[in-house]
């Protein structure tokens, strides 16, 4: 990964190729926005020559021109933040994004001076973490020379600040390899990554990271009475897995469960998907990689809080020995499921993995997935949901996933849609109403949680893969959507922002559902 460092030297001394900064609209063009250790270097004559390129200086724009005299980079990377805030600064995302862009458009460069408006921690990390993902992209597979990324990045940070710029930075190292890592793994096509494969994957970063990895092959489920996974994957020559990955800390008060949708391929089964639906299916399993990536983020910060993921895994193919609709498996736990629709595999694997994270009784639990269409259809590709049987942790999750830059939603749980998932031969189906089927997957898996365990699902089924140009420090591909989120939910889980647990007897939840038998 390109490497980042901070330092306290003027922009006009430092040796690199280029400096970049940041300019906003003006009452008579663009002018640059002061950064630290810039002090006017880009002040004269800069904002006629970059009205006369065409700049503006609005959000994500980019011109290129020649520095200064006295400047020690030769080339000046302009970049667009837009009008600042009412308190004459910039939105962290904003500069997050501005990065990212930054870094993107100097690939192939060798040293880059980054002199945009960062003069707090929180804004020093955003910077960064942007700088880090925009120099994000997925080789593995070319065979011809690519533009690589920039390899060294200095940050200009205020003198006064350098101990917390520095700490930031190194949060943001973290997070950017984490990142990335998920999204190295959501780009890799299912022929290299399915769930024996994905599994050795977590147990090499276990052993790497101390972590302890737990997994149960396709004969250990059966014995266990796995039947969502095992069912999902009966139709793939590759068998499925389920993997548990802890991190934990000898100080923690808290405990986190993350359980990630791991399917590394989904063809839809026997209710076969669509022409034109199957070429991007390798990333139905973006939320076993968030989960993944999460835990080893929280082990290599060394939060005070443990934090277990379970990854389950398996390839959704149709074959002979496919799971058909009609068929009723009998889950992890003991209750049955009429599975209607072969295509709704996820909320099989993860039902299975959520009774189980439960059972360790964690003091919540989050569910990850590119869960459903209709969610997409809502929400678009920029936006995940959030749904949660407990108002409190809901907005918990919603608050970590703002503070981490990442957008989501809040989506309700209508019990009027539970009886559509009614069976006339199991205890529920995996199937309902087609109207609100995001909701409908949320109420599903509601029933698979621990009574008192405060719980939330993230539908990531937009945002988890850009099928699109490249945005902000958003690449085209896998995107590692919720990476942040988790984190952040763990990192204010681990100073204190422990979810309430309710007790079984007051919780509100459904008839049957898992914990109350």
């Amino acid at each position: 990964m390109t490497e980042l460092t901070v330092t306290t030297t003027s922009v006009a001394s430092l040796p690199a190729e280029w400096a970049v900064i940041g300019v906003a609209p003006g009452a008579e063009g663009p002018v640059p926005v002061p950064g630290p250790g810039t002090s006017g270097s880009f002040d004269d004559g800069m904002p006629r020559l970059l009205a006369g390129l065409g700049a503006t200086g609005a959000q994500g724009e980019t011109v290129a021109l020649p520095a200064p005299a006295g400047i020690g980079p030769g080339l000046v990377l302009a970049v667009g933040l837009g009008p600042a805030d009412e308190r004459g600064g910039y939105d962290p995302e904003v500069l997050r994004r501005a990065a990212g862009v930054a870094t993107r458009a100097l690939s192939g460069a060798d040293t880059v001076a980054l002199a945009l408006p960062a003069r707090t921690a929180e804004a020093v990390e955003a910077v960064a973490l942007g700088a880090l993902l925009g120099t994000y992209a997925f080789t593995a597979y070319r065979t011809t020379a690519q533009r690589a990324p920039v390899r060294t990045v200095t940050m200009v940070v205020d003198p006064g600040r350098l101990t917390p710029a520095q700490a930031a930075v190194r949060r943001a190292h973290v997070l950017g390899r984490e990142v990335n890592r998920a999204r190295d793994l959501v780009n890799t096509p299912a022929n290299d990554l399915y769930p024996e494969s994905f599994a050795t994957a977590v147990a090499a970063a276990g052993r790497e990271h101390g972590l302890a990895v737990d997994v149960l092959d396709e004969d250990a489920l059966a014995a266990g009475g796995y039947g969502g996974i095992l069912g999902v994957g009966q139709g793939s020559a590759r068998p499925p897995r389920l993997v548990r990955i802890a991190h934990t800390h000898p100080g923690a008060t808290t405990s986190l469960a993350f359980v990630g949708k791991g399917i590394t391929y989904d063809s839809g089964g026997i209710s076969l998907k669509p022409v034109g639906a199957n070429e991007i299916m390798k990333r139905d399993m973006a939320g076993a990689a968030a989960v993944f990536a999460a835990v080893l983020a929280a082990a290599r910060l060394g939060l005070r809080a443990d934090v277990t993921g379970w990854l389950a895994l398996a390839e959704n193919m149709p074959s002979g020995s496919a799971l058909r609709p009609g068929d009723v498996l009998r889950m992890y736990g003991g209750r049955t499921v009429e599975v209607l629709n072969t295509d709704a595999e996820g909320r099989l694997v993860l039902a299975d993995a959520l009774v189980r994270a439960g059972e360790e009784r964690p003091d919540a639990i989050v569910d990850v997935a590119t869960l459903t269409a209709a969610t997409r259809f809502g929400l678009g590709d920029h936006v995940f949901a959030v749904m949660a049987d407990d108002d409190a942790f809901r907005d918990r999750v919603l608050a970590a996933a703002r503070e981490a830059g990442e957008r989501a939603w809040p989506m309700p749980l209508p019990p009027e849609l539970r009886r559509s998932l009614d069976s006339r031969v199991a205890d529920i189906a995996n199937h309902g109403e087609r109207m609100g089927g995001g909701l409908v997957a949320g109420l599903f898996l509601r029933e698979f949680v621990p009574a008192g365990v405060p719980w939330a699902h993230l539908d990531i089924a937009g945002p988890a893969f850009n099928e699109g140009e490249p945005h902000g420090c958003t690449p085209s591909g896998g995107t590692g959507c919720a990476v942040r989120t988790l984190v952040r939910l763990a990192e204010n889980a681990a100073a204190g922002e422990s979810p309430a647990r309710r007790s079984p007897a007051t919780a509100a939840a459904p008839d049957g559902r898992a914990g109350e038998r």
